[in-house]
């Protein structure tokens, strides 16, 4: 079944084992993840001023977070149970990082020290581990299949 003609005919080309879409997919999790440490670092020099409302999203972050919902909706087509396991991964990344985003206004608001944000990175270590387990199972499919 072709949804989106040309896109798919690329997308869901079989590389290393994998369509080329849950690839794009790894990169832009990694490219999340590093958007929420220069997020981070910027809610912390933000912070100093002590101004609650001066606290900004970093784009790098609100970009990637888009295109992986987005792109995760995109797999769930192309391989419908990875893609749906995926979108509900990238969902709570998503949400995780709307509450995180709050509880750092919070701790501003009250002078307290800045947290971590402690459930997007493990929301989106988890994604990761998923999407790794996705693009990356010829690595242990050898074992898995002498396994199981």
């Amino acid at each position: 079944m072709s949804l989106f003609g040309p896109i798919d005919a690329i997308l869901s080309r079989t590389v290393i084992a994998a369509p080329l879409i849950a690839y794009l997919l790894l990169g832009l999790l990694l490219a999340n993840m590093v958007g929420r440490i220069l997020e981070h670092n910027r809610h912390q020099s933000q912070a100093e001023s002590g101004d609650w409302q001066q606290l900004s999203r970093h784009p790098v972050r609100v970009a990637t977070s888009f295109l992986l919902v987005v792109g995760s909706f995109y797999y769930l087509t192309i391989e419908p149970h990875g893609g749906m396991v995926f979108s509900v991964l990238v969902l709570g990344v998503f949400i995780t990082d709307l509450f995180e985003f709050e509880s750092r206004q919070v701790e501003v608001r009250n002078d307290r020290a800045l947290d971590r944000p402690k459930g997007a990175i493990a929301a989106s270590f988890l994604a990761l581990l998923y999407i790794l387990y996705q693009t990356m199972f010829f690595v242990i499919a050898p074992v898995w299949n002498s396994v199981v």
